[in-house]
């Protein structure tokens, strides 16, 4: 067993060694780091929530009326005004007939799919989900199968298996709206007619579609018009939502289960009261005016790079050395663009991870789009 230097050493041989630098300024389309000004592609704040005057004052608000921390976990004293509020919300956004909470969007995998399956059933992942989900599936002891990324046929292939040995076992399949790494959507409806077919129960992570997509911002399942045939929706406030949490909405009876079953639920001091009523305010911006008019202004700035029609756009290098020296030359530009490798993604695919906000401005957007065509290689 090496050392935990012999092992450090060792990512560091291997271009993997990871360290934090702190920034000098709070987050927003441009940030401070050593004292240098740099326009923020990196984050995941998607609308520019994180430093929107309401959601601030929100918090604030929060803060003077509900206290700053929730003293205990929500089935001891914890549950307060603004949990149940924000939940109410988020159901009726995502046309169910409940949700629940959790302090991250981690913690919401972690406690959730635990308490959906376990050794007696299945659950299949696309092999792109992130590291949440497959945390949370090896975790929950039931059967694991993965199927490559997107890949109808074998999924079907998996369902037809499965089900033949099994037929009363719970399947579930687990994939995400947009992938993290890869910014490309999952065929969804697709999806939902084998998982239907199947008898099988479809977890959607909208963590990079929640504020992106959909007429009210509510994801892909809102813009496929499939709220309603998916058994759990999954998601975060940590990104296009400018603050922290996650939730998943599903039918109140399974919002129930997951009350007395999800482990993250039960055992976690609650989340401040401040955040979840800033939470309401983010989603109400998200659904409303203000959340369509930063969308348009999102999808002009993605236009500019990508036609994806995703905030994220990866830069494929593959060596870990080729993404290092790039995201250092942008950096050198005034440009903050992270280096992504392995494990995030999977060796030899080490990329630049570009990250648009509505936020940045049409000028900056032209110059990334000068400098992407100056600093790397065409892909």
């Amino acid at each position: 067993m090496p050392s935990p230097a012999e092992s450090l050493q060792q990512l560091a041989a291997e271009g993997l060694l990871r360290h934090q630098r702190p920034l000098d300024s709070p987050t927003g389309a441009q940030v401070t780091r050593e004292g240098k000004p740099l326009w923020n592609f990196a984050s995941n704040d998607y609308l520019g929530l994180a430093r929107h005057p309401e959601i601030e004052a929100a918090l604030i608000e929060g803060t003077k009326r509900f206290g700053a921390g929730s003293a205990a976990s929500r089935l001891v004293c914890g549950t307060l005004p603004p949990h149940v509020l924000l939940e109410k919300s988020i159901a009726d956004a995502k046309q169910t007939e409940a949700a629940i909470t959790f302090t991250s969007g981690f913690a919401t995998a972690l406690g959730a799919i635990p308490a959906i399956v376990g050794k007696a059933d299945f659950i299949i992942l696309d092999k792109l989900c992130h590291a949440c989900l497959v945390d949370a599936a090896r975790l929950s002891g039931a059967t694991l199968r993965i199927f490559p990324h997107n890949d109808l046929k074998r999924l079907e292939q998996l369902l037809t298996r499965i089900r033949a040995k099994a037929p009363t076992a719970r399947i579930l399949v687990a994939t995400e709206s947009v992938f993290s790494m890869d910014g490309d959507r999952c065929p969804l409806r697709e999806i939902v007619t084998l998982t239907e077919s199947y008898q099988a129960l479809l977890l959607l992570d909208e963590a990079h579609g929640f504020g992106v997509l959909g007429e009210h911002g509510m994801g892909l399942a809102e813009q496929e018009k499939l709220q309603d045939r998916i058994a759990f929706q999954m998601g975060t406030f940590s990104k296009a939502a400018g603050l922290s949490g996650g939730y998943l909405a599903a039918s109140r009876d399974w919002v129930d289960l997951l009350t007395n079953r999800a482990r993250t639920f039960i055992y976690s001091t609650a989340p401040p009261p401040s955040l979840a009523h800033a939470a309401m305010t983010s989603l109400a911006l998200i659904r409303g005016t203000t959340g369509h008019a930063l969308r348009t202004k999102l999808h002009e700035n993605i236009s500019r790079i990508s036609a994806s029609g995703t905030p994220i756009v990866p830069i494929v290098l593959g060596s870990n050395d080729d993404a290092l020296a790039a995201s250092a030359a942008f950096e050198a530009s005034g440009y903050l663009i992270p280096a992504i490798r392995y494990p995030t993604v999977a060796r030899g695919s080490a990329r630049l991870r570009i990250s648009v906000s509505a936020a940045h401005s049409h000028e900056t957007m032209t110059t990334l789009a000068s400098l992407i065509r100056t600093l790397t290689p065409p892909v």
